[in-house]
Formats: structure tokens, C-alpha cells, sequence
């Protein structure tokens, strides 16, 4: 078992590379067709001087990056209206623009107020307006707000545009490399260092309501597990038992960890901790490798990579019976990193599609699997909060960059670091 155990090992660590952290740069490698036109003019600024921020730029941007809309070029937009009684919606008609937002930028108080209105221009109908208020330094997270409510009117799905990612960064080179924990917007703005380490970091996962990571690090030179609180940056070691403490995943209620250890008998299991009473329950018995667990949406069941029938597989367990597993995966030799979509239909994992590994999704109700990405070493995949989007990592010339895919595949972008490499990003749940 002990080979088993380093094998493991060299394999979780082999996820890592080389990385400078710096802006990320989103370049859209795949739009969907027939995406739904919307202009989205810019906004108004109704005081002295050059208005503090492009709200218009950041919301088009979101749209775009949705795959369900195309916003309209600025430079074929005949007028700029910044209120609905200023459209001539017979012109927005002949440039065949579906729908319409017009809106202005007004000094408030110490901050500002964006108002802003959504039409349909086909029949003139004000579909929503709403007035929102921010300080200067947040008027990038009112743009996001923006956008999700002009999302959610017009699909019924709600926007994630105001949620965030979290991520591993890399300095330097071997031997001397820096480790950094980092979060930001979805957009890979706003970023935050969370953690450094001279030695690896690995493993993060946002708690249910998005307030705390837990993430696997090497600082002490083996593995332990810690969950670190945000907004206080209060950081705890919940788990650093000999041998293996990898792969934490919040159970839906934040009260529970499932991760994989290796015990006394060498053997690489999935089993869950209770963060209050540090209560162990070990969910799988078999003498291979389980790990990568993933927790069902309502929290009664676990799904994780086992390599029990000789290679890598899904597996699902009842929490209150682990006893019997299920295999969930069928089509081909390997699939791994299972990831539960918010609404529990799915799982993405990462699949050997002819020699390629690759992001798909398996329909948990028929077991049917549609592959989504087109890398050839794509890895850890983690679903939007609102099930639209994955966000994974994978690799451009040979060093590592962030990617989205839509849910259909009908959309890509690529994510990349000014310079160096990222890895393992995971969506944030809707904060609660």
C-alpha cells in the first residue's frame, strides 16, 4: 500500500507548475451562434469632467461572456440615449438589435447612482429599470449587479456575474517556488491573496456560503487540511493525520468535510470529518485509490473517483450507508474529479476522450456523457453557481491558463495569466 500512497502522491503533485501571479486576460475562443442581440449603450454621466467608470464596457462584456448574447459593436450604434423616452426604437429595429439598455451615470452623496432601464425593441416595452448606488471603488461590482438582473430577465436564470473564483498561483522556479492562494472576481479581477506558502497549496473549496476555503497545504512538509475564514483571515488546521489529507469538499449544510486519508493500512479512502466534533466516518472500503469527493446537492449522497475496476471511475455512496457503492460512469477508460452541478443533475469530471483529457458532463438521471472542452490536458472542473457556466484548468503553449465552457459547449473563453501558470480555480456558491 505504501506504493499506492506514493503513486497518489505524485500524482496530485504533478497538478503543479510554474506561475507568476498577474492580471488575467480573457480572450473568447468560441461564441455560440445565434446568440440573442442586445445593445447596451453607454451610460450617461450627468456631471462635469469624464465619468469615473464605463458601466456599459463591463456589462456588454458579461453578456458576451455568457454565450446567450451578442452586444452590439459601439461603433455601428447610431445614438446614445441614456433614458427610455430617448429611444427611437424604430432605428435600434433596422439595426436588428432584439433588446435595448440605456442608462446613466449621477454623482450621489460620497458615491455614485447608476440608473439604468431594459427594453424589448421590437415592441417598446420596458422590461425593468432599477436605480443602484455604489462608492468609487465598487462601481465594477454594481456593473456586475447590472448584469445579472438584465440575465435573469431576460433567460429566468439567475446571473453569476457578482460571484467569485478562487484559484492556485505559482512564483518562481524549482526548487524555490512561491505558492499563492488567490480569489477574485469571476472575471479574474479584484484579486485577493487568501495564503503563501513556500511549499504547495492545493485542493480549494469554497464552504456553502462562500464566506471560508478550505485548501490542502505543505507547509509543514506533509499534507494537512485548513479552513480559513475570509473576511477575518482567521485560518484553522482541521485535519493533518499521518499520511494522505487531501481533496476537502463542504458537505451542503457547511457543517462536514468529506476528504480523502490514508490510514494505518496504507489505503487511500474517502471518509467525512464533522468540523465540530472531529468525528471521522470513513465512506469507502476498497483497497485501491478513492478520492476527488463531491457532495450531492442535498447532501445525502457522495460521488468520487475510485480506480477499482482497474481505472478510473465514478462512484456514488449513501452518506447514512456507504456500504454499497453505485458506479455512475460508463463510457470510456477514464473519468475522474467528479463535480456536482448546483441543481444535482449533472456531474462534470474529466474524461479520456481518444487520448485527450477533457470536460464533460454525465446526465445522472440516463448516464449519458457529452464532452464540452477541446484542450488535450483539461483538468478540475467546477460548475458557476447557477449551473451555466464550468469554469476548469487547462493548457496554452505549454503552461497553464484558465477556461470557461458553457453547459452546451456553445461558448468557450480562455483565461490566461499575463505571464506564468494557474491552476485548480473553483466557482463560489451564490453568497448567502
Amino acid at each position: 500500500m505504501k506504493k499506492t500512497v506514493a503513486v497518489f502522491a505524485c500524482w496530485v503533485l504533478s497538478w503543479f507548475a510554474v506561475a507568476a501571479n498577474a492580471q488575467l486576460v480573457i480572450e473568447i475562443t468560441k461564441s455560440a451562434e445565434n446568440a440573442v442581440p442586445i445593445a447596451i449603450v453607454p451610460f450617461g454621466w450627468e456631471s462635469s469632467g469624464a465619468a469615473p467608470f464605463d458601466v456599459a464596457e463591463v456589462v456588454a462584456a458579461d453578456l458576451r461572456r455568457s454565450g446567450r448574447f451578442e452586444p452590439m459593436d459601439r461603433k455601428t450604434m447610431i445614438d446614445r440615449p441614456s433614458a427610455g423616452d430617448q429611444i427611437r426604437f424604430q432605428d435600434w429595429r433596422y439595426l436588428k438589435t432584439d433588446f435595448i439598455t440605456v442608462g446613466k451615470l449621477i454623482p450621489e452623496g460620497t458615491g455614485y447612482a447608476a440608473q439604468f432601464e431594459l427594453y424589448n425593441v421590437l415592441t417598446g416595452q420596458r422590461l425593468e429599470g432599477q436605480k443602484l448606488t455604489a462608492q468609487a471603488n465598487s462601481l465594477r461590482a454594481l456593473s456586475h449587479r447590472i448584469s445579472d438582473i438584465i440575465f435573469e430577465k431576460l433567460t429566468g436564470v439567475r446571473g453569476a456575474f457578482s460571484t467569485r473564483v478562487a484559484f492556485i498561483n505559482v512564483e518562481g522556479t524549482p526548487p524555490k517556488q512561491r505558492y499563492k492562494l488567490i480569489v477574485a472576481d469571476y472575471d479574474g479581477e479584484n484579486q485577493q491573496i487568501i495564503t503563501t506558502s513556500d511549499e504547495p497549496l492545493m485542493s480549494p473549496a469554497w464552504s456553502p456560503d462562500a464566506q471560508s476555503l478550505a485548501y490542502v497545504s505543505f507547509e509543514s512538509k506533509a499534507s494537512a487540511i485548513y479552513v480559513q475564514t475570509l473576511r477575518t483571515g482567521e485560518r484553522k488546521r482541521v485535519s493533518a493525520r499521518a499520511g494522505i489529507n487531501g481533496a476537502p469538499a463542504w458537505s451542503p449544510d457547511g457543517k462536514t468535510l468529506a476528504l480523502t486519508l490514508s490510514r494505518k493500512d496504507g489505503d487511500v479512502d474517502v471518509y467525512t470529518l464533522n468540523l465540530a466534533s472531529q468525528v471521522l466516518t470513513r465512506m469507502s472500503f476498497d483497497p485501491g485509490i478513492d478520492t476527488e469527493p463531491s457532495w450531492s446537492a442535498d447532501g445525502n449522497k457522495l460521488y468520487f473517483m475510485s480506480d477499482r475496476a482497474g481505472g478510473p471511475q465514478i462512484y456514488q455512496v449513501d452518506v447514512a450507508n456507504p456500504s454499497r457503492p453505485t458506479r455512475i460512469s460508463f463510457e470510456g477508460n477514464y473519468n475522474a474529479r467528479p463535480r456536482v452541478s448546483p441543481d444535482g443533475k449533472q456531474l462534470a469530471v474529466v474524461h479520456n476522450d481518444r487520448g485527450n483529457y477533457r470536460i464533460a458532463v454525465i446526465d445522472l438521471a440516463s448516464k449519458g456523457l457529452q464532452v464540452l472542452s477541446q484542450g488535450r490536458q483539461d483538468e478540475s472542473p467546477s460548475f458557476a453557481p447557477n449551473g451555466a457556466t464550468l469554469i476548469y484548468a487547462t493548457q496554452e503553449r505549454g503552461r497553464g491558463v484558465l477556461a470557461t465552457v458553457s453547459v452546451d459547449g456553445r461558448t468557450e473563453e480562455r483565461l490566461s495569466n499575463t505571464s506564468g501558470e494557474v491552476r485548480e480555480p473553483v466557482w463560489a456558491p451564490f453568497a448567502r
